[in-house]
């Protein structure tokens, strides 16, 4: 495997990953780590890369359902869209920082998109999300991997 297919390889794996579509890079870094002599940090800062720009296409998912949602009229003046909109607003930026999570985390980058999260700070805590998990990941297939 070249090192350009294994960087395209993990940045893909770890762009679907970030989507609704169901697919995992951890495995694949994994992989890529014990059994590569690629180098470890350009593998992180592709599946960092792959993982948060994925994570982007989710919000701006949201933002797209949130422009057509509350384009109604009811939605917008609801007293329980206010109250939670205003609630998420104020602290929903802070579960983006988990966005890594399996299952639950690329639907939470797709609520920042519907509550309207400033761009800037959705791509900070998320690129910081993304990128810890790799790091663990590969801290992980480093240190404790059964391959001699």
């Amino acid at each position: 495997m070249t090192e350009a297919s294994a960087f395209l390889g993990i940045f893909l794996s770890a762009f679907l990953a970030a989507t609704l579509l169901p697919a995992q890079s951890e495995i694949g870094l994994g992989y890529l780590i014990l059994y590569t002599d690629h180098s470890l940090g350009l593998l992180i800062v592709f599946a960092s890369l792959g993982n948060t720009l994925g994570a982007v296409v989710n919000w701006l998912i949201g933002c797209g359902l949130a422009k057509s949602v509350t384009k109604l009229e009811k939605i917008q003046v609801s007293p329980s869209y206010q109250k939670i909109s205003g609630l998420y607003q104020k602290f929903g930026q802070w579960t983006l920082l988990l966005s890594w999570l399996p299952i639950v985390g690329d639907p939470i980058t797709v609520i920042a998109g519907i509550f309207k999260i400033p761009f800037k700070r959705f791509l900070l805590f998320v690129a910081l999300a993304k990128t810890s998990r790799y790091l663990v990941v590969a801290f992980l297939a480093e240190n404790f991997s059964f391959v001699s």
